[in-house]
């Protein structure tokens, strides 16, 4: 039990890891392996990267047509 205890405790850097670079638009994937070689480093070099996303406002959800065309005409 506390080897289960102690494997999840290890695995908190890689997931957040990975959480922070898929928020920013960067592979999960990548960034959680990457995470297992530099744990504490991997955040960090995380943290100054640019974000891939651009940050207007249409980067949520698509409009519908029926809305678009009536927003676009009010």
């Amino acid at each position: 039990m506390p080897e289960i205890v102690l494997a999840c405790v290890m695995l908190i850097p890689q997931i957040v890891a990975g959480i922070l670079a898929k928020s920013m638009g960067r592979n999960f994937w990548f960034w959680f392996f990457i995470s297992f070689i530099l744990p504490i480093v991997s955040l960090v070099i995380l943290l100054f990267l640019k974000n891939k996303q651009p940050e207007d406002e249409n980067t949520g959800y698509e409009l519908a047509d029926h809305v678009k065309n009536k927003k676009s005409s009010t």
